[in-house]
């Protein structure tokens, strides 16, 4: 994930060459990594793993955000030490931020862990 930092943004993008949006990105980087097929909207991911309730998130959690009046509109990879990968916004680019900025603390959802069948 970390290697795509800079990728441009693009809505429905789910390509290194093609950009990304926040759920193309991480559909991209499970199946690349891991070989695991994630549904391709921020809602359908929210139900697949599992939460991990108070527990500090690992590398590779998912990370969910309300960022436009829905609980999970938005997502992103946790990479360790309070960061996270994400497609952020159009005219953006694909950049790692900290978890614990003002903003992105304030419309954390939840973390869920996605673990190989």
């Amino acid at each position: 994930a970390v290697g795509l930092v800079d990728v441009p943004y693009r809505f429905g993008g789910n390509t290194p060459d093609g950009g990304f949006d926040c759920s193309g990105l991480i559909v991209y980087v499970y199946n690349k990594a891991v070989s695991i097929r994630l549904p391709r909207t921020i809602e359908e991911m929210s139900r697949k793993g599992s939460g991990i309730g108070q527990q500090a998130p690992a590398p590779g959690d998912l990370i969910f955000f309300n960022t436009t009046g829905e609980k999970y509109s938005h997502a992103g990879i946790y990479v360790g030490q309070g960061r996270f990968v994400h497609a952020p916004s159009a005219g953006g680019t694909v950049r790692l931020e900290r978890i614990d900025t003002p903003y992105w603390a304030a419309r954390f959802t939840e973390a869920r862990r996605i673990v190989p069948n």
